[in-house]
């Protein structure tokens, strides 16, 4: 909670905003996971279990945000993220010698058209170029040609929407350890950590650049693996059910105190 709340005073999140935000959590995970099974969840049972009045509940059921924005958003950088891959990864839009080809916005394929239809469904080419324009991703040559500068799509957002997709992967996190906390079904997700609570700052240092050499090509192999059989990227892929898959590398660390020197006396 301290690291929250750090994060929420730092982007002007007031604690009643924030309880606001609780209130809500609480009464849609209530009625949706917390019935009593082959009954209607109602406001009497969500009031018993999460200490919210009645009046409180409807009040929140009432004024209950949709999330659309959230959710056009996330779907703005899937899309981007995913045509971006396209063109890292795809045969079709690589050049003689295996890299990212430079690509004409339209005509024939390859163009930046069809690996936005590829890779993004029925979004407006124009307005993912100017997505990856803005941030730095691509460039436009003075051929006319598009060329990617990065392999990865790394989003410029401000202050709420980076609050949004951090929203979203700390949920993941937490999910997986409410998981493999609670799992009645005997399997678990996988969660490891290494962590060392005695190295130097130069040690720091070096063990960020080693994380960033070998985490992006991990991340990348991890990618290109779910992407063929992502049936919104590959429509062959086939199968039952739907569902959302991911994985996170992340780097923290502290600054800890110096232990102070052992008597000699």
């Amino acid at each position: 909670m301290r690291s929250l709340v750090r994060i929420l005073l730092r982007n002007g999140v007031p604690y009643g905003a924030f309880t606001d935000v609780a209130k809500r959590a609480y009464v849609d995970i209530a009625m949706k996971e917390f019935g009593v099974p082959g009954k209607k969840q109602t406001n009497s049972r969500v009031a018993t279990i999460t200490g919210l009045s009645r009046k409180e509940i409807q009040r929140v059921i009432n004024l209950q945000l949709s999330g659309d924005e959230d959710q056009d958003m996330v779907a703005r950088y899937n899309r981007a993220a995913r045509v971006v891959y396209g063109w890292v990864h795809d045969k079709a839009y690589a050049d003689e010698n295996g890299e990212s080809a430079e690509l004409l916005f339209d005509g024939e394929t390859p163009s930046f058209s069809s690996l936005v239809k590829t890779y993004s469904g029925d979004v407006p080419p124009r307005a993912i170029l100017d997505e990856l324009l803005q941030v730095g991703v691509a460039e436009r040559l003075g051929n006319g040609k598009i060329k990617l500068l990065e392999r990865a799509y790394i989003p410029t957002m401000g202050a709420a929407e980076k609050l949004v997709l951090l929203g979203r992967d700390v949920a993941g996190l937490i999910s997986t350890m409410d998981k493999n906390i609670h799992g009645v079904d005997g399997s678990l997700y996988f969660q490891r950590k290494v962590f060392y609570d005695n190295l130097s700052e130069e040690a720091a240092v070096e063990f960020h650049k080693f994380l960033l050499s070998k985490g992006q090509p991990l991340l990348e192999e991890f990618d290109q693996w779910m992407a063929q059989r992502d049936r919104d990227v590959n429509p062959d892929a086939g199968g039952t059910g739907r569902k959302a898959v991911g994985v996170g590398l992340y780097y923290f660390e502290e600054e800890l105190q110096q232990d102070p020197p052992e008597s000699t006396s």
